[in-house]
């Protein structure tokens, strides 16, 4: 069984279906597989962080009480099924003025090491977009593609020196690897 310092997750393609930009509730719902995954994930001993790319809200598409209703219904479903949640971190930069804090970089990252003192060579992140992998791969950490929401076409445009720690189905298959 592994566990890791923290288990960041990538929101959208990864918990839920991603079907564009989530600009209400009723858009949003987990995957069946996405609540008893992290909930065998958090027994183990498992924490988790949410850091997610939202420029939906830059763009003017959603609006930010409605992403702060989203990640309320999230944090409530998390605290319901005891899977340890420290924190949900957001980006809402447009891509083309993207600061440090937009995924790949850095930014959410760093500031979730600070807040909860992180060690985040011993983190993981799991996500299905090359933004998720390539973040994971530049601080260090191992990382995990899932096939739901974009890692089909994710998986395709990976180079071979980047390769990710697992490749799975999603996250039910990725919880199977981790607490078998």
């Amino acid at each position: 069984m592994k566990t890791y310092d923290c288990i960041f997750l990538d929101r959208d393609g990864t918990l839920n279906s991603d079907s564009g930009y989530i600009s209400s509730m009723d858009d949003f719902s987990f995957y069946n597989f996405t609540i008893p995954a992290l909930k065998a994930m958090s027994k183990a001993g498992n924490r988790f962080c949410i850091v997610t790319n939202q420029s939906g809200v830059s763009r003017g598409l959603i609006k930010e009480q409605v992403l702060n209703e989203i990640h309320g219904f999230i944090k409530s479903e998390f605290d319901k099924h005891s899977i340890h949640l420290l924190d949900i971190y957001i980006c809402i930069d447009h891509p083309e003025k993207a600061t440090d804090r937009r995924k790949p970089g850095p930014g959410m990252f760093l500031e979730a090491e600070a807040d909860h003192k992180l060690h985040l060579m011993d983190c993981l992140m799991i996500g299905d977009s090359m933004a998720d992998m390539e973040a994971g791969e530049m601080l260090g950490m191992d990382t995990m593609l899932v096939l739901t929401g974009r890692g089909r076409e994710t998986v395709d445009l990976l180079p071979d020196y980047e390769m990710p720690t697992y490749i799975v189905q999603d996250l039910e298959e990725g919880r199977k690897i981790l607490c078998p």
